[in-house]
């Protein structure tokens, strides 16, 4: 349905989109679009800083004696 819209099709769209909602409504909607953005990175990067801050923690040991190893 949309493979055939066009250069001419994209700029009807755009000024009907504008039209419809005007310009001050439009440029509320993508600030918010770019806070969502950037609080989305700022979540993955926490996420990372938190993985690696666990990786800094000892890793477990096994403290299970040699004997009791083999029994299963």
């Amino acid at each position: 349905m949309l493979n055939n819209i066009g250069l001419p099709g994209l700029l009807l769209l755009v000024v009907v989109v504008l039209v419809l909602f005007g310009r001050g409504k439009i440029a509320s909607m993508m600030g918010e679009v770019g806070k969502g953005i950037t609080a989305f990175k700022r979540g993955i990067k926490d996420s990372v800083d938190d993985d690696e801050k666990d990786r800094g923690i000892e890793q477990a040991r096994d403290v299970t004696p040699e004997s009791e190893k083999d029994k299963a």
